[in-house]
């Protein structure tokens, strides 16, 4: 309790400070870096640079899906984007330009320019271009963009650029609504999938009797239970078969029993701490590592096995798709792609299949010169994910550069659906670092990951739950009298 006391003071003695310098983690130093410092040390795109464009056939077949795009002549043709990576052109996005940047040059004649930063200092120059009125036009919505970056005053409300009840933004309703934030929308989001994915080796599974994962998952009998029963009779650490790996299961697993840390209800943040829910969540962890179910860490100098996967030697690891939606060669789980198995993150038995989210998208910054240019990219992005001709050209991607089977595609298509039916975002990351460090970001031994590390859930509770509950409510306070 002495422990909390003094992290409690080092909290309250910053909780008043939710600028920009808490949007990202970065400290006071990097909060004085200019936007000229920044270029002059930005981290080098390593992707190697190609040029080209989609084949006669495709660029034909954007061309004809383009006509369900709003009819709009954009005066600005250019929107600015800031991040640290760049996904829309062919030099950093893989062989050939994204297919919403093709939608958005072959209606609007569109074109975005980019303005590199770095991971660490992207919130800081963001700071430096809103307050210097570059006219920086929108920005990556990340776990650490909402409702921080309304609080700081540099994003704005999306709604008076699109039509929410349009055919394009109408399946996006649920998920916008995460963000939510006294009535107004802050991101516009593009997208929606599971955050986590449950990878295996299908190879592994039938060498060791078990059942399939997705099979599982396809007759409604993949949950808690049955993953704790099929870590339980394949780990044996003396015979180097370790159980469940992935920096990312702890939050994956948590979220799948569908309650966020802090969430946004009515407008307003709550933490959910104290929460039946989450003490639910906090035990199954906690039975998992005190079952021996989690790989060991310790014994590889704290760092992820995913090769094990490969290996034979691991059976879950839960991590996002994208880890290998790239070439076969790159994949860290060094499965051979005809043996690689998706599943979705388990939930309790006997409850809807609720998944950690990603929501795909992007904030307006405060003082953009083209808002309207990036609601029209958005919608362009939207219309690559409904299209049918859109969709095709991104699945031949996995299938002839990432050597996806056409099984497997559909797989991830599942898996996705069916997170856009109970998808689940934690808004504590985004609130501030403070609540970030003792909820999701704090280390294995504090917040919501400590129990899946050996922490009983009862007593770390009583030790966090007000310091959090008195962060939430102030930023809440912040946050009203922004929007208000």
């Amino acid at each position: 309790m002495k422990d909390m006391k003094k992290i409690f003071a080092g909290v309250m003695a910053v909780s008043m400070v939710f600028g920009l310098t808490a949007c990202g983690g970065d400290d006071a130093e990097s909060a004085e870096t200019t936007a000229a410092e920044t270029a002059a040390t930005t981290t080098t795109v390593t992707v190697e640079k190609n040029t080209e464009t989609l084949n006669e056939e495709d660029q034909g077949a954007i061309g004809s899906a383009s006509d369900k795009l709003r009819d709009v002549e954009l005066e600005n043709k250019t929107v600015k984007w800031l991040a640290h990576y760049d996904p829309f052109n062919p030099s950093t996005s893989g062989n050939s330009e994204s297919v919403p940047l093709t939608f958005f040059k072959t209606k609007y004649e569109g074109a975005v320019e980019w303005y590199q930063t770095t991971w660490e200092t992207g919130y800081s120059d963001l700071s430096t271009y809103v307050l210097g009125g570059e006219g920086i036009d929108f920005f990556p919505c990340d776990t650490a963009a909402l409702p921080k970056g309304v609080i700081s005053g540099m994003f704005q409300p999306v709604d008076e650029y699109i039509d929410m009840e349009s055919d394009l933004w109408k399946p996006m309703q649920s998920a916008m609504d995460i963000y939510n934030f006294g009535g107004k929308h802050y991101e516009l989001v593009t997208g929606v999938s599971a955050e986590a994915v449950v990878i295996y080796n299908k190879k592994t599974i039938e060498e060791n009797g078990l059942d399939d994962p997705y099979e599982l998952w396809k007759a409604g009998e993949w949950n808690w239970d049955t993953f704790k029963a099929q870590l339980l009779e394949f780990v044996d650490p003396d015979a180097d078969c370790y159980g469940l790996d992935g920096f990312w299961a702890e939050k994956a697993l948590f979220l799948s029993a569908g309650k966020p840390g802090v969430e946004a209800i009515d407008g307003h943040l709550v933490s959910n701490i104290n929460d039946a829910t989450v003490e639910t969540a906090m035990n199954y962890g906690y039975d998992l590592y005190t079952n021996g179910l989690f790989i060991d860490r310790s014994i590889f100098d704290w760092n992820e096995q995913p090769q094990f996967m490969g290996e034979g030697k691991e059976l879950y690891y839960i991590v996002g798709a994208w880890s290998v939606q790239a070439a076969p060669e790159t994949w860290s789980t060094k499965i051979d792609p005809a043996d690689l198995g998706l599943a979705p993150v388990p939930s309790p038995a006997g409850q809807p299949n609720y998944m950690g989210a990603t929501l795909d998208g992007w904030c307006i910054c405060k003082g953009a010169q083209n808002p309207q240019g990036v609601a029209l990219l958005a919608e362009c992005a939207l219309l690559a994910g409904q299209d049918e001709e859109a969709i095709r050209i991104g699945d031949e991607k996995l299938l002839n550069d990432y050597k996806w089977s056409e099984e497997l595609v559909a797989i991830n298509k599942e898996i996705n659906d069916a997170c856009k039916e109970n998808p689940v975002v934690d808004l504590a990351t985004g609130v501030s670092t403070d609540v970030a460090s003792l909820t999701t970001d704090g280390g294995d031994n504090i917040g919501l990951r400590a129990a899946y590390h050996g922490v009983e859930w009862a007593t770390h509770r009583e030790e966090i739950s007000g310091v959090i509950e008195q962060l939430v409510a102030e930023a809440d306070g912040q946050l009203q009298s922004m929007i208000g």
